[in-house]
């Protein structure tokens, strides 16, 4: 583990917690909690109609509680305003394995995999701090790193004899096209991988034919002959990868540049084939898990999209309700919580794993958003920014408290097992949900994790991403588990309409919030291991080894052009500033902001800044400084950093208050998966003026 892991154990005491619901400032017992949520939720129902509630949810919740809360929003609520903090994740990275691949896993292939590569290639990851654990995959590979600041990360790549490209802050995507120029002139162009496996090349070399790598080097900063050195690097290893993260992925041309990594990889004929690949590593704790099973605003259970008649059918099929009472597509994100308070716009929300105040970007203008609803809901266990400005506070258990199953980054679904109950007084998310959905007069939403999980296996089986041969028993046997992992006799055309929701209930008291859903448990074994009749399916480890997942097989070359970051530096705001995360803190910091021994490394907001570029701004080591961008202002001690770009300033984005990075940042969206762009905007440095 790494420091955020053998320090998580402080919180599940921590003074803090959070142990009682609270309603506007006063301790009140659960019944009166769920009755006075329910009560509100009604009446702004009845006069603005179901979409006036919208639901956040997060990745970091089980599959479990992902699962019930799109549940819960489309049933109980009748909502279609659900998204989820993954948006701001992985969404980018997700469209553009859809599109190339036709399924979106993180990882294909077994992370384990990693440890017998010659070279791998991270774009925009800085695993070294995001998650140490992973660098012992990497320990026998030449690294290159793409990154604009020199991380730990680009320390070892360097340190194994690789290479740090630091280009100009939203240009990865020039670099990835000036590489695939390198390779096809070079001769590293796998011609018979590209015959017999892939479609669309000749699209996608008209766009890069046009970026020579000196043409590139003009706009991206990185120097051709290094281009040319990693083309080399990577196509003349006998195992080779290709790993993105946030840093090529968190842009409003996200899915663009992900695309052109993968059309690099694909050019060189790594997808696929055993010891080589392409794959993007996850953010969060259930980044994977948390975007299959319906908390996303287009998505129902099993990966399958809410526009889709057979995938509605399905998922209907086993809630018991009929499929033209589901809502369809929702808002993003971001543009969810642009609208909360708004005329047409939701006038409640529910918040489940979420701290937008902190992780959103524009985050001032989020809290004026907040602010403007009739109610505002959270499920939290630490009273974090969020928490702390909602109307109804409700208590809930932690990781070591609860059961549940989780999907890592490379499809491989886990077992969470409760250690210890939660204190008095605190409920799981499970129950939280179950308890609303009874309080509002709706049958069918269980508290216990197995049971949810079996209808979960239900509702996905025949998805991309198929849960139904998963089961609590196999995986407490010791299996590893990959998705896909089918059970034939839970496929959608093994089961009659309503056969997946028996005992099915129904609204009491004739409340119009919900409709009739399943209730009822079944065996957490699949069928075919009760009848004995076959095997278990064994999941599947690695994916495309024989084909990808579009119908002709094929992956698909997708043509992509560079696109300028939606905000330039001008006079007013000369410098690029770029955001990311530490290793002493996780995410938005409501938890490793509370752990003493991470506080005493990290116990403010920082900016790193190239010397010369602090001075210019006459701000030294250690001052306090403000940054400045069109939207808002934060303040932030300087660090300088000598290897930093002149052009450029990071901030880590985990802390609140006036010192919260997402003030800063753009909530410009990539037109395709609705990213905001984290990764740069426009700012300027000044001193902190001194009160006389």
């Amino acid at each position: 583990m790494c420091q955020k892991g053998w320090t998580s154990g402080s919180l599940l005491t921590h003074p803090g917690r959070l142990r009682t619901p609270v309603v506007h400032g006063r301790a009140v017992d659960w019944d009166t909690a769920f009755g006075y949520v329910a009560g509100r939720l009604r009446r702004l129902r009845a006069e603005y109609g179901p979409d006036a509630v919208a639901v956040f949810g997060g990745g970091g919740l089980t599959n479990e509680k992902c699962y019930a809360l799109g549940k819960f929003a489309r049933v109980a609520l009748g909502t279609s305003q659900i998204d989820y903090n993954g948006r701001f994740c992985m969404s980018s990275a997700a469209a553009a394995g859809n599109r190339a691949f036709g399924v979106d896993r993180g990882l294909p292939f077994p992370v384990a995999d990693l440890a017998r590569a010659d070279v791998v290639l991270l774009a925009g990851a800085n695993v070294a701090e995001t998650m140490p654990p992973f660098m012992g995959h990497l320990a026998g590979a030449r690294l290159v790193v793409v990154d604009p600041r020199r991380t730990p990360t680009a320390e070892r790549a360097i340190a194994s004899g690789g290479l740090h490209l630091a280009p100009v802050p939203g240009t990865d995507l020039v670099l990835a096209l000036g590489m695939l120029h390198a390779a096809v002139v070079a001769g590293h162009l796998d011609t018979a991988y590209l015959d017999a496996r892939t479609s669309g090349f000749d699209e996608a070399w008209r766009v890069a034919a046009q970026w020579w790598p000196e043409r590139a080097e003009r706009v991206c900063g990185v120097a051709a002959a290094d281009m040319r050195r990693v083309v080399d690097l990577v196509a003349e290893a006998a195992n080779a990868y290709v790993l993105t993260a946030r840093g090529a992925e968190q842009h409003a041309h996200g899915v663009d540049t992900v695309s052109a990594w993968i059309n690099l990889s694909l050019a060189l004929g790594l997808p696929g084939r055993p010891g080589s690949g392409f794959g993007t590593i996850t953010g969060q704790g259930n980044g994977q898990g948390g975007r299959e099973h319906g908390q996303k605003a287009d998505q129902l259970p099993g990966y399958r999209m809410i526009d889709d008649p057979a995938a509605r059918a399905h998922v209907a099929s086993v809630w018991g309700v009929e499929p033209e009472t589901l809502p369809g597509p929702g808002r993003s994100a971001t543009e969810l919580l642009a609208a909360l308070g708004t005329p047409g716009g939701p006038r409640a929300m529910l918040v489940f794993g979420s701290n937008m105040l902190v992780s959103a970007p524009d985050a001032g203008a989020v809290a004026d958003r907040l602010a403007a609803l009739d109610l505002l809901v959270v499920a939290d266990f630490l009273p974090g920014e969020t928490a702390a400005s909602a109307d109804v506070v409700l208590p809930v258990a932690q990781w070591a408290e609860e059961e549940g199953t989780m999907t890592n980054l490379e499809g491989r679904v886990l077992r969470r097992r409760r250690a210890m109950p939660p204190p008095p007084g605190v409920r799981t998310d499970l129950e939280v949900i179950s308890g609303l959905a009874g309080a509002l007069g709706v049958s069918g939403f269980p508290a216990e994790p197995r049971v949810v999980f079996d209808e979960l296996r239900r509702a996905s089986a025949g998805g991309k991403a198929d849960y139904s041969g998963v089961t609590y028993d196999r995986l407490d046997a010791g299996e590893a588990l990959h998705w896909p992992c089918p059970d034939a006799a839970l496929q959608p055309g093994a089961l009659q309409p309503g056969a997946g929701a028996p005992g099915a209930g129904a609204p009491a008291g004739g409340d119009a919030a919900g409709a009739a859903v399943a209730s009822g448990p079944s065996s957490t074994s699949g069928a075919s291991e009760a009848s004995g009749a076959a095997a278990p399916h064994p999941g599947t480890p690695r994916l495309f080894l024989d084909r990808f997942a579009h119908p002709d097989g094929r992956a698909r070359f997708v043509a992509v052009d560079h696109v300028e970051a939606a905000e330039l530096p001008d006079a007013d705001f000369p410098l690029r500033a770029t955001t990311g995360r530490v290793l002493t803190h996780y995410q938005s910091g409501a938890q490793t902001r509370r752990v003493a021994e991470l506080v005493a490394v990290e116990p403010e907001a920082f900016v790193e800044v190239h010397p010369d570029t602090a001075a210019r701004a006459g701000l030294a080591p250690g001052d306090e400084a403000q940054v400045v961008s069109r939207r808002g202002t934060t303040r932030a001690r300087v660090r300088c950093v000598p290897s930093l770009r002149h052009d450029t300033v990071f901030l880590p984005f985990h802390f609140g208050a006036d010192g919260a990075a997402n003030l800063l940042t753009n909530p410009a969206l990539d037109p395709v998966s609705r990213m905001p762009e984290f990764k740069v905007c426009a700012v300027r440095l000044e001193p902190v003026a001194v009160e006389p």
